[in-house]
């Protein structure tokens, strides 16, 4: 029996796949639970139209992720640290700080958006990169001044 995956199922299927299986199995675990639909033309058409739903919301999630880009890249956060001799700085600068600060600006960012490679511990301009979209990356410069 042909059926179609209407949620993710590990080692099985992917949502929106269709693959053929055993009846049983088909009738007894996949449907019963919710986890795909027998493959028929209504259920193929709707398919499409949720596939085409999805593009859409893609597009414009895409389109809004760019025009972010384009503002972040055009801003310098400024954090304020004490230093020791030789300009020294206590501490460093933390991914919480650097959400925060784009708070203050209107930009809320997840902390797990925002990439260090290396830690922020000198003066100095340095860049962080923010995964704003799958293959939209922002860069935003940060100054650490004393």
């Amino acid at each position: 029996m042909e059926v179609i995956f209407i949620k993710d199922l590990k080692n099985q299927g992917k949502k929106g796949q269709i693959k053929n299986v055993k009846d049983g199995y088909a009738e007894n675990f996949l449907i019963k639970n919710g986890y795909a639909v027998k493959k028929t033309k209504e259920n193929i058409s709707k398919l499409n139209h949720e596939l085409a739903k999805k593009e859409q919301e893609d597009k414009e999630n895409k389109k809004q992720a760019m025009e972010i880009k384009e503002k972040l890249s055009k801003i310098t956060l400024e954090f304020k640290v004490k230093t020791g001799e030789g300009d020294k700085v206590f501490g460093s600068i933390s991914v919480k700080q650097i959400k925060d600060a784009l708070a203050e600006k209107g930009y809320k960012i997840e902390k797990n958006k925002i990439e260090l490679s290396t830690s922020i511990s000198s003066l100095g301009f340095h860049n962080v990169n923010i995964n704003l979209y799958p293959e939209v990356i922002a860069t935003v410069k940060i100054h650490v001044i004393k």
